[in-house]
């Protein structure tokens, strides 16, 4: 079924929900060995049409006004609890270099598993393209297992939005794998429906 197929059927076959669904692209990868790590990868991709909804951004930094500082970096030294609420609440974080090794240190073990580590804020640089470019941005990561899925939009936007969105995504795909790795299958589905096969 051809991706523009697809997302016109996953939208009227899906029941009404309480909230806005969004649209997920299911990726296998076939002929990739896991173990070795450089087979492995992690990347942010920028959607021509932005993500459909409200992305949050932090930024840590002692130059940027409103940023996490690094005073408050050391008061959230151990605590769990408030290093959980902070990360929830953010999509993605912003950090400038003098401030990475302390964030590594106090947020990492807690980042790094949900895929959010800080991209790099480069010094004295306006904040607002970066902000803005990981607004719209989705990460893709191929680690533990030969599947990636990544959001591509939501049920509201346009169907020519989701698709180029959706190209757009797999085109970085292929490009990202390790030699000889190939995509086996791909599905599209919306958050409470089932997977529909895309060619």
């Amino acid at each position: 079924m051809k991706i523009e197929e697809a997302i016109k059927q996953l939208k009227e076959s899906s029941k009404k929900r309480g909230f806005k669904q969004s649209f997920d692209l299911i990726v296998n990868i076939t002929n990739v060995d896991l173990k070795k790590p450089e087979n492995k990868f992690s990347k942010d991709i920028a959607l021509p049409h932005g993500r459909g909804k409200e992305i949050t951004v932090s930024i840590i930094s002692d130059t940027v006004q409103g940023a996490i500082t690094k005073k408050d970096l050391e008061a959230l030294t151990g605590d769990a609890k408030k290093i959980k609420e902070l990360i929830n609440k953010n999509n993605f974080f912003l950090c400038e270099a003098p401030l990475m090794p302390l964030t590594g240190k106090v947020l990492g073990k807690y980042l790094g598993p949900r895929g959010k580590m800080p991209k790099l804020l480069p010094p004295g640089a306006d904040p607002k393209p970066f902000i803005e470019n990981a607004k719209k941005s989705v990460t893709v990561r191929l680690r533990d297992s030969p599947l990636i899925q990544t959001m591509l939009g939501t049920e509201n936007m346009d169907d020519a939005q989701i698709k180029e969105n959706a190209e757009k995504v797999i085109e970085d795909i292929k490009k990202s794998l390790p030699a000889k790795a190939r995509i086996k299958s791909t599905f599209l589905k919306l958050t409470m429906s089932k997977p529909v096969k895309i060619s």
